[in-house]
């Protein structure tokens, strides 16, 4: 009697040019950006203003300040390897949404929205951490800082789980935050400096970290309206 062969993951087409674009978007080819840089004279984006510790609010999503923030996040999904999870950040009712689908084929199981890489970098050396007003849909999310500039580069992340259809408030200490590369912690890392950092990312992923799996995973679509991050002293 022969046993039956491991079942084969889910394959499904995968798309290259939107590859290409987030590539293009967060600056990760050196050479074109350079290119880009030389002939339009285009730089990466100036950090946020900080007013009364506000970051991005998002409470009024078509205005012209809040669409130019926006402009500054970009889709980074597990198409950079190979998978077919889609997502973007678009303007609700009266927050940002950040809205896709996450699926786990092609060994995949990943969406997030991230800022292009601030210049100068954030400096919020004289915070104690972030605040996110959020409404979710039950699953648990992350959030990363980054203090250096590489497209793959250690992040500094925290989980935190949504109730369905509710605004809450999520705190983010800075001494809470776990160093991170590729889902994999670094506890050998030095601390995350918060007086340098370069960009910020909220994702929905299958994994925790260091292979665990997100207990409040579900598959398919998902949304998480942001209203503001802001940092508290």
């Amino acid at each position: 009697m022969t046993s039956s062969p491991p079942p084969t993951p889910n394959r499904s087409p995968w798309d290259f040019g939107r590859l290409v674009q987030t590539l293009d978007f967060f600056e990760s080819i050196p050479v074109v950006s350079n290119l880009k840089a030389m002939f339009s004279g285009s730089r990466s984006p100036r950090p946020p203003q900080i007013s009364n510790g506000v970051l991005f609010d998002f409470s009024h999503p078509r205005s012209s300040t809040s669409l130019e923030a926006m402009a500054l996040w970009g889709a980074l999904d597990d198409v950079v390897m190979g998978g077919v999870s889609n997502s973007g950040f678009q303007p609700g009712e009266d927050a940002a949404c950040f809205t896709g689908n996450v699926s786990t084929d092609n060994s995949g199981g990943f969406a997030s929205v991230r800022t292009r890489n601030f210049d100068p970098p954030l400096n919020l050396g004289t915070y104690q951490g972030l605040t996110l007003r959020l409404r979710g849909d039950g699953q648990r999310y992350k959030v990363f800082l980054r203090d250096r500039d590489g497209w793959d580069a250690l992040a500094y992340g925290l989980s935190f789980d949504t109730v369905p259809q509710e605004w809450i408030t999520v705190q983010v200490p800075f001494s809470d935050l776990v160093p991170v590369f590729r889902a994999r912690s670094q506890p050998d890392a030095k601390p995350l400096d918060p007086s340098n950092i370069r960009s910020v990312q909220i994702m929905l992923s299958k994994f925790e970290y260091d292979k665990a799996l997100n207990p409040h995973f579900t598959p398919g679509p998902f949304r998480l309206a942001v209203q503001t991050i802001a940092a508290y002293r």
